[in-house]
């Protein structure tokens, strides 16, 4: 598969895997049971200059755009999901910055995210408003240059974690999603504080918390895009992060595959070693060919947006719901490779189901994103746009 990558993207892949088997994986399951953020990890992925990988190079970034996070994403992936969504979490939060900022806002902001010295995170979801983004209730009142926040965004990846933050706020009620405005709140702003941290089923090593806004002062000069162009931003981020998700759960996928290949080449019984059963290696070949296609899909569309594709929209919405579902049938197979084992927190196959789980529900559920390719092919009739 290297093939479709050149030789400095191979080197931040294997760079990002050395990075998640010395410093991830060591740790996983000791985050994974305290839910604690991984500071440490952010640490170490910083000082390797990961950061920089999707951050413009006149930004003081490496330019490999939504390709190079992805890479990293995976890799991190394959050992931790959780841990890795403090990485992919704040690309999350720096796309839109990158796609609408100002020159004065990417000056800002994108130096200090390229050296890891400032997350990111995107506030989108409320509790009336998960699939259904036009129906959020934080309201953003102008006085003058200002803009009050009022509100509550629900389950924020790098909630609390992050320094820089992108919130979806109702500048203009009566226009619907015409009214949304996008809006950067750093941390430390009067009036903007956390609320619930959420104990969750998986990613148990990344943040998770409510964002609260009560009359959160934030400047004319914080608008992303422009007043009432809040819905464009938000859908394009995630037409352009949904390749980041589909990344992660190719790396959940590979992770458990490779978990189940080993076991299973150890595993005796009946006086073999149950990879010499048909029934298991017909449910690794499988496994196999199905994240080989994730893999070639994913890579050919994070280079096809990288160069500026023009259905973004659709080729995320297939990436994103293709390797999730794929994700969650490989690490459900796992664990019936490793039975009983499987099931016991001793191995890591059971922590990768459910981590594998959300990749089918966040940044838009699977359902939501059959209807979005259906759409596309109602408007295209019976043409499929290639990528090739």
């Amino acid at each position: 598969m290297h093939l479709l990558l050149s030789e400095e993207l191979v080197e931040i892949k294997n760079l990002a895997r050395q990075l998640a088997e010395e410093k991830i994986k060591p740790v996983r399951q000791q985050y994974d049971e305290t839910g604690e953020f991984p500071y440490e990890i952010m640490n170490y992925i910083a000082k390797s200059d990961l950061f920089r990988v999707f951050i413009p190079e006149e930004y003081e970034g490496m330019g490999f755009g939504i390709t190079g996070m992805s890479l990293a994403t995976e890799e991190f992936s394959r050992v931790c999901a959780g841990i890795a969504l403090g990485y992919a979490g704040t690309g999350l939060g720096t796309m839109p910055i990158i796609l609408f900022g100002s020159e004065e806002q990417k000056r800002r902001y994108l130096p200090q995210i390229a050296e890891g010295k400032r997350l990111a995170a995107f506030g989108l979801t409320e509790s009336d408003a998960g699939s259904d983004a036009s129906n959020i209730k934080t309201i953003a009142k102008k006085q003058g240059e200002y803009f009050y926040l009022n509100g509550t965004k629900q389950f924020i990846t790098n909630g609390e974690v992050a320094d820089i933050y992108i919130i979806i706020a109702n500048s203009n009620p009566e226009k619907g999603i015409r009214g949304l405005t996008a809006f950067i709140v750093e941390k430390g702003e009067k009036g903007f504080t956390f609320g619930k941290h959420e104990n969750k089923m998986g990613i148990r090593g990344s943040s998770t918390v409510e964002l609260v806004f009560d009359e959160c002062k934030v400047h004319k000069d914080n608008i992303l895009g422009g007043e009432g162009m809040g819905f464009k931003v938000a859908m394009k981020t995630l037409d352009y992060s949904r390749i980041g998700v589909g990344a992660q759960a190719l790396g959940i996928a590979q992770g458990a595959y490779e978990e189940s290949v080993k076991y299973a080449s150890q595993r005796v019984q009946f006086g073999q070693k149950i990879i010499s059963f048909q029934m298991i290696q017909n449910i690794i070949a499988n496994m196999a060919i199905k994240i080989e296609a994730a893999r070639a899909l994913t890579y050919t569309s994070a280079k096809y947006v990288d160069g500026g594709g023009k259905d973004i929209a659709r080729v995320g919405s297939i990436v994103k719901t293709f390797c999730s579902d794929i994700a969650m049938e490989i690490t459900t197979d796992a664990v019936q490779v490793f039975g009983g084992y499987g099931y016991m927190k001793e191995y890591p196959v059971e922590k990768m189901m459910r981590d594998a789980k959300i990749t089918q529900i966040y940044e838009g559920t699977n359902q939501i994103q059959r209807l979005v390719i259906a759409q596309e092919i109602i408007k295209r009739g019976c043409e499929i746009k290639d990528m090739y």
